[in-house]
């Protein structure tokens, strides 16, 4: 019997806190398994509403490959980093977000990460949004 390449991608959280607002609180799932070519779908939730009218912070994702230092995938809860293959999928706001990353390769065995960050201090960047 034939099995398809299973890989594990390992989903952890993160806290980062805010001048204005006190700590947000992000909480990620453990470690996600998904064959080669399938789906795999990665959650985070916050304490606090970010992403929305009102709020001063955001969310981002960040991919971490063994040995290497994290790379941006999403900023602003919705906009994907230059470069970045439109595979990677996001989705979410208030206190609920995912990311979906559909036709897992091989490469994309990481640790990934969601971080809410006070809006103020980002930097403008240029990307696409990942929502389609």
């Amino acid at each position: 019997q034939h099995h398809a390449p299973v890989m594990t991608l390992l989903c952890v959280f993160v806290c980062v806190s805010s001048e204005s607002r006190g700590q947000v609180t992000v909480t990620q799932p453990g470690a996600v398994r998904a064959a080669l070519g399938a789906s795999v779908t990665i959650t985070c939730k916050t304490s606090q509403n970010v992403h929305m009218w009102g709020s001063d912070h955001q969310l981002a994702w960040y991919q971490q490959r063994d040995g290497e230092t994290p790379k941006l995938l999403i900023y602003d809860a919705t906009r994907r980093s230059s470069g970045i293959p439109d595979r990677f999928r996001c989705f979410g706001s208030g206190s609920d977000f995912t990311l979906i990353i559909s036709g897992v390769q091989a490469e994309d065995a990481a640790v990934y990460y969601c971080q809410s960050y006070h809006e103020i201090n980002m930097t403008a960047a240029a990307g696409s949004y990942c929502r389609d």
